[in-house]
């Protein structure tokens, strides 16, 4: 699709309610309620992060989102694929702030080309015990994408059509910390299994675009 008439219907997603956990549950690992609710005193005392569903043109005019393949390290969200974003830090204004400042270290967009278009629904991470806020914001010129090299193994460009086309949603196996191997809903997208809560905030994504596009 091209970015212009992306750029003119996505901005219909901010009018819109949410789907929240309705969406969620659809890319959801069936042990997370339980993992939930084991955590749910712990999870009061979340840290927070932010995060970009950054949207923008390439070089042809073509619409694309960027994530991110994260470097191996010895934490739960290692070798995973995810958004820019991060930890929110003490001198961030807001966690849209954080999701912007993030962004721009760890991708290389600088602030001034990002414009935020919608607030999406928070998503609690058991593992990592991080609240996560994810936002859907566009760069109307393309990007120098620059990947911070400390923690970032590469930076992934999905096409939106891939991105919004059923075909592309899987199941893949994964290994638990109840110590058993499960099936879990995924996106594959470029080569890449997309899962946990990556893939269930993409959920939300989708289903708002969809509404629009």
């Amino acid at each position: 699709m091209l970015f212009e008439t992306f750029l003119e219907s996505v901005v219909k997603i901010k009018y819109l309610e949410l789907f929240g956990e309705a969406s969620h549950a659809k890319m959801s690992p069936p042990y997370r309620l339980e993992l939930a609710e084991r955590m749910k005193e712990r999870a009061k005392q979340a840290k927070k992060a932010g995060v970009l569903a950054l949207f923008y043109p390439n070089t042809e005019g073509k619409t694309y989102l960027v994530l991110i393949l994260r470097k191996t390290y010895k934490g739960v969200h290692s070798a995973q694929v995810g958004f820019p974003g991060g930890k929110f830090e003490d001198e961030d204004e807001s966690l849209m702030i954080t999701a912007i400042r993030e962004t721009e270290e760890e991708v290389g967009v600088p602030e001034h080309m990002v414009r935020v278009i919608k607030t999406m629904s928070p998503l609690y991470i058991p593992p990592s015990n991080f609240m996560v806020h994810p936002f859907v914001a566009v760069s109307e010129s393309t990007p120098n994408f620059i990947k911070q090299d400390e923690e970032v193994e590469a930076i992934i460009e999905i096409k939106l059509q891939d991105f919004l086309h059923d075909i592309n949603t899987t199941t893949t196996r994964v290994s638990t910390s109840f110590g058993v191997e499960v099936d879990v809903p995924a996106f594959k997208l470029n080569g890449h299994i997309v899962w946990g809560a990556t893939a269930m905030m993409l959920g939300e994504v989708k289903d708002l675009l969809k509404q629009v596009l």
